[in-house]
């Protein structure tokens, strides 16, 4: 939701004037992955109609994943990674064609890292109902057009059986682990309770056992941002020319979101009152630099994801509650059998702690009993992603429990 981009994954800075003629050009109407664009390094598997929970089915469906090092003769040292609301399968790797940024992940997965490729076999795909390859809104329909608005409710439990589908193309009956943050974290714990014979280990990170009230608050709050733009025409907007698609809503709402992906001290520390040029903001025609900062980054946003597809993935969100139909959280993650890593933060003000604990409590191969790890970090919820040296460390331990 989101996090998993490389400018999210390091400490906020202030916008210059070269960044902001690098997007002087009108967005494009979508910025989905589109079949006939460079493949990159994607890979893509064909999984044939996938049945939703709800009922119904996506009559067709392809997953976009990436790989990294190889799978063993016993097949046992497969790694799941799962991204977030807005992330892919671009894990570790340079921005460039088929990849408008570069890998979200490199801190971790890499040689030297805790998931080293000479030692794992590393699988990263893009979630069903992503934009970046995998079957999405933005994908052509049995009748010839995108599905747009038209694309069947997906919950979390539907793209986690849409991974299991994927895991029995690549033939890997069990995972070594399965690691996902925030929305990749609820996909990592519906793994470990709906599939604890194919996991394990599993590391929750900065993700809650079931999505609030408030959190879905968040989330309503920046679906209609996107519906209230005039270019968003009902979800019909893909051959609307460059600059007439709902870029507006959807750079809107990557603007509220990023408000509740720092925390309130680092962006106080880092901009302060600072104005972003000479012009004053106290009625002069400027704008204060944190104010550029937000406005910039929802400009890129809209280059690079699909409208339709964050309208389908916050609901897909807001559907997450481990215990439903199970009994309640509690005997839901009592089915879970898998060595488990839950790790908060202490900043984060999207996904707070006390889920975290509420998951540690009741995962019977919690790492650290019935408490969840929790790093200090300055910078909120994303400190997933920036704070390498800490989640690291806590991974290597995971990995190294049998």
């Amino acid at each position: 939701m989101d996090w998993q981009t490389p400018e999210d994954a390091v400490p906020s800075a202030f916008v210059t004037n070269a960044d902001r003629r690098a997007l002087s050009a009108l967005p494009p109407a979508t910025g989905a992955w589109r079949i006939g664009d460079p493949v990159g390094d994607r890979r893509f598997a064909d999984l044939g109609e996938v049945a939703l929970e709800r009922g119904g089915a996506v009559p067709y469906v392809q997953l976009a994943y990436e790989t990294w090092g190889q799978l063993n003769a016993a097949r046992d040292n497969a790694v799941l990674v799962l991204h977030a609301l807005t992330g892919d399968s671009h894990v570790v790797g340079p921005a460039g064609p088929g990849h408008p940024t570069a890998g979200w992940w490199s801190g971790l997965v890499g040689e030297g890292r805790p998931l080293d490729p000479a030692d794992w076999f590393v699988v990263a795909p893009n979630m069903l109902g992503g934009c970046q390859g995998s079957t999405g809104p933005a994908s052509i329909a049995p009748d010839g057009e995108e599905w747009g608005a038209r694309f069947p409710y997906l919950t979390i439990r539907d793209q986690v059986q849409a991974q299991r589908m994927f895991a029995d193309v690549l033939g890997i009956e069990r995972w070594a682990l399965v690691i996902g943050g925030s929305m990749g974290g609820m996909q990592a714990l519906e793994w470990a309770v709906g599939h604890p014979e194919r996991v394990q280990r599993v590391a929750v990170l900065a993700a809650p056992p079931i999505s609030s009230a408030d959190q879905i608050a968040l989330n309503s709050v920046q679906s209609e941002a996107i519906r209230m733009d005039p270019g968003f025409d009902g979800g019909a907007y893909y051959d609307a020319p460059d600059g007439a698609g709902p870029h507006r809503g959807l750079g809107l709402a990557r603007r509220m979101a990023l408000l509740n992906y720092r925390s309130p001290t680092e962006l106080n520390d880092r901009f302060e009152r600072s104005w972003q040029s000479g012009l004053s903001p106290l009625g002069g025609g400027g704008v204060f630099a944190v104010e550029s900062y937000l406005g910039f980054h929802g400009n890129k946003f809209t280059r690079r994801f699909d409208a339709n597809s964050y309208l389908s993935l916050v609901d897909a969100m807001n559907s997450h509650d481990v215990g439903r139909d199970r009994g309640g959280v509690a005997a839901a993650l009592s089915r879970a059998t898998a060595r488990a890593l839950v790790l908060g933060i202490d900043s984060d003000r999207l996904f707070p702690v006390p889920g975290q604990q509420v998951i540690a409590r009741h995962l019977p191969g919690n790492i650290d009993g019935d408490a969840p790890v929790v790093i200090s970090s300055p910078y909120g919820h994303d400190a997933f992603l920036i704070e390498d040296e800490l989640v690291g460390a806590e991974l290597r331990r995971l990995l190294d429990e049998s």
